[in-house]
C-alpha cells in the first residue's frame, strides 16, 4: 500500500501509532514498526535518561523505521528532543512550538520531521519552518484534537498544503483508511485503536472501559490540563472538567509541578504576574499527571481521566497489533475493491 507517506518514512502500511504518554511505551512502538506502520514513542513523560533508555530499548526491539514524539511546550521536551537528536531517531514529531531549530537538525542527519497541527495557520507555519508532514489532528481525537472534525480540516488542508498529511481523530479500521485517503490525507494515526491492543500497556479495566462505552461517551474540555482535550465520559471526569482551575489552586499546583520539575519557585512566582496563562498550564499539567497515570496504569476511573477519542466506539476487540494493522489493510483493499465495482 504505496503513499507519499509510506515512500517518506520508508514504511510498509500508511498506519501510524501516536505519541501517547505512559501508552506509546518501546513495546508497542515497537510492535507497530514490526508490523508495518509507524511507531511514535512518547516522551512527555520521561526524564532526559529515561528518553535515552526508551530508545535505546525500541532499537533492541526492531530494526525498523519509529519515531519520538515532543511538546515542546511542556517542562523538559526540549532537553529530550536534543536526546532524540543526538541518537539520530529516523522520525522527530513535535507539537505546540517551534521547531525550526530541531528541523535543521534533524535533516542533518537524514532524518524526517512531522508536525501536529489543529488548524489550517499552523499546518501552513510549519510547511514554512521545513517539516516533512503534518499529523492532522481533528476534533475526535483523544487528548488534545482541534476544533474542527476531521472530516473537513483534512481536505481544507489538502487544498493548501503540498507536504503530505496524516489524519489523526475518529481513525479505528479500514473505513477510516479509506476515507482519510479519499479525504486527501496520506494516512491516519490510530491512538484510541492502538491503545487497546494487547502489546498496549493500557491497563487492562481501561481497556475494557473502552469496549463498554460508545462515541457518546466521550467529554470535550479545555478546564483539566489546561488545553482543549477529549476524556472518556465518567463522573469525576464531568466534575473535573466543568470550571477552570481558580487563581489560588493554579498558583499551589504551579508549585508543586515546579518542585517535581526542578523548576524554580521564583520563576513561578514571577510568572504569576508576568507569564499567567503559561504557569496556569504548568499548574493544570502538575494536577492532570496523577489523575491521567490513575486511568491510565492503574485503571482507576473513580480517581483517574483518560484521553480517549470518539473512535471508542468503534473499538469492540483487543487483537495484537499485527492482527490490527493486517486486517486494517486487507479489509481497505476490500473495500476500496467494492468501490471499483459500484456503477456510479
Amino acid at each position: 500500500m504505496n503513499t507519499r507517506i509510506t515512500a517518506l518514512l520508508n514504511i510498509r502500511y500508511p498506519i501510524i501509532l501516536p505519541g501517547m504518554s505512559w501508552i506509546s511505551t518501546p513495546e508497542l512502538v515497537a510492535a507497530v514498526s514490526n508490523a508495518g506502520g509507524l511507531g511514535i514513542l512518547a516522551l512527555g513523560s520521561l526524564s532526559v535518561e529515561e528518553t535515552r533508555q526508551a530508545i535505546q530499548r525500541v532499537r533492541e526491539l526492531t530494526d525498523k523505521p519509529f519515531g519520538v514524539n515532543c511538546a515542546l511546550l511542556m517542562p523538559g521536551a526540549t532537553d529530550n528532543a536534543k536526546v532524540a537528536l543526538e541518537l539520530k531517531v529516523p522520525v522527530i514529531n513535535f507539537s505546540l512550538g517551534k521547531g525550526d531549530w530541531l528541523i535543521e537538525r534533524c535533516h542533518a542527519y537524514g532524518g524526517k520531521v512531522i508536525a501536529t497541527v489543529t488548524t489550517a495557520k499552523h499546518a501552513l507555519a510549519a510547511e514554512a519552518q521545513g517539516v516533512d508532514a503534518l499529523l492532522v489532528t481533528g476534533h475526535e481525537a483523544a487528548a488534545h484534537g482541534g476544533a474542527v472534525s476531521t472530516l473537513v480540516l483534512i481536505p481544507a488542508l489538502a487544498d493548501q498544503i503540498k507536504i503530505p498529511l496524516i489524519g489523526c481523530g475518529g481513525f479505528a479500521d479500514h473505513r477510516g483508511l479509506l476515507a482519510a485517503l479519499a479525504l486527501g490525507a496520506d494516512a491516519i494515526a490510530m491512538g484510541s485503536r492502538f491503545a487497546t491492543c494487547q502489546e498496549s500497556p493500557l491497563h487492562a479495566v481501561t481497556k475494557q472501559a473502552v469496549l463498554e462505552r460508545d462515541q457518546h461517551d466521550t467529554i470535550y474540555s479545555p478546564h483539566f490540563d489546561g488545553l482543549p482535550a477529549r476524556y472518556m465520559q465518567t463522573s469525576t471526569a464531568e466534575r473535573l472538567t466543568k470550571s477552570p482551575m481558580p487563581f489560588v489552586m493554579t498558583a499551589w499546583q504551579a508549585c508543586r509541578a515546579a518542585l517535581q520539575l526542578n523548576i524554580s519557585l521564583w520563576k513561578i512566582f514571577a510568572g504569576l504576574i508576568m507569564q499567567p496563562k503559561q504557569i496556569h498550564l504548568l499548574a493544570c499539567f502538575g494536577a492532570a499527571v496523577p489523575r491521567l497515570k490513575a486511568a491510565t496504569q492503574q485503571g482507576n476511573l473513580n480517581q483517574g481521566m483518560q484521553f480517549i477519542g470518539q473512535s471508542q466506539g468503534l473499538i469492540h476487540d483487543m487483537p495484537t497489533v499485527s492482527t490490527l494493522i493486517e486486517r486494517t489493510v486487507s479489509d481497505a483493499r476490500a473495500g476500496w475493491e467494492a468501490i471499483g465495482r459500484l456503477n456510479l
